[in-house]
């Protein structure tokens, strides 16, 4: 069993102006409360993608979560179509990435995607974007800050503050190792923040990163660098 795409997906050779009007209306769409219940999952996808020579590698791989062995893995190589563009990465990523995920054939509970989700300017980013077309459970978590304001969670593990636009909470600055940066986590679609956290968490037992975009980003590396 493959993991399919929900929706009729839309066509991905946008321009800038199109790409942000699509994202404007999916936002609307995300569900942010959980559609599952957390004891409920037991496998859980990272995804990743590198760029190299006009080619998209994106990568997925299949954890479970009890003990975070590693059961399923898939990649997938697309040529560029996009150009670099904060805020619109997803129109590069996401036809490799929807490709990786079709290779599948263990179908996840919930993916994890190296990047934003709620916590974007248009409330529409990877995380969200991808959760909608496959209308699946899914999780941003970035390393770095594409939007909104926050203050420094507390230095042990598992601390966090909220990420904020105004009044609105968007996300959280977590803390996933002692004394080290945190990650920025978002809800991506049919997972409420909270559980976003704790997902999280138990996916990072020993690294800053989860390890389920340790290993994407490690797969998805090795698609160009060998």
């Amino acid at each position: 069993m493959n993991v399919k795409t929900h929706t009729n997906p839309h066509p991905w050779r946008l321009t800038p102006k199109e790409a942000i009007a699509l994202q404007r209306q999916l936002a609307g769409k995300v569900i942010r409360c959980s559609g599952i219940e957390i004891e409920d999952v037991a496998t859980v996808a990272g995804v990743d993608t590198h760029f190299h020579q006009g080619l998209a590698f994106a990568a997925v791989v299949v954890i479970r979560l009890s003990d975070l062995a590693t059961v399923d893995h898939a990649t997938a190589v697309k040529k560029i179509s996009f150009p670099y563009i904060p805020g619109l990465l997803t129109f590069r990523e996401g036809p490799a990435i929807l490709a990786a995920l079709d290779h599948l054939t263990a179908v996840p509970d919930l993916l994890i995607f190296d990047g934003q989700g709620f916590a974007h300017p248009r409330r529409c980013g990877l995380a969200s974007h991808m959760g909608l077309l496959l209308d699946m459970p899914s999780i941003g978590c970035a390393k770095t800050r594409l939007w909104g304001r926050y203050e420094e969670p507390h230095t042990e593990k598992g601390s966090y503050s909220y990420l904020m636009d105004g009044d609105e909470t968007i996300g959280a600055v977590l803390r996933t190792r002692s004394k080290v940066k945190p990650l920025f986590v978002s809800i991506g679609h049919r997972i409420d923040l909270h559980d976003s956290i704790n997902i999280v968490l138990r996916c990072c037992p020993r690294y800053r990163l989860p390890e389920t975009t340790r290993r994407a980003d490690k797969l998805a590396r090795s698609g160009w660098i060998g």
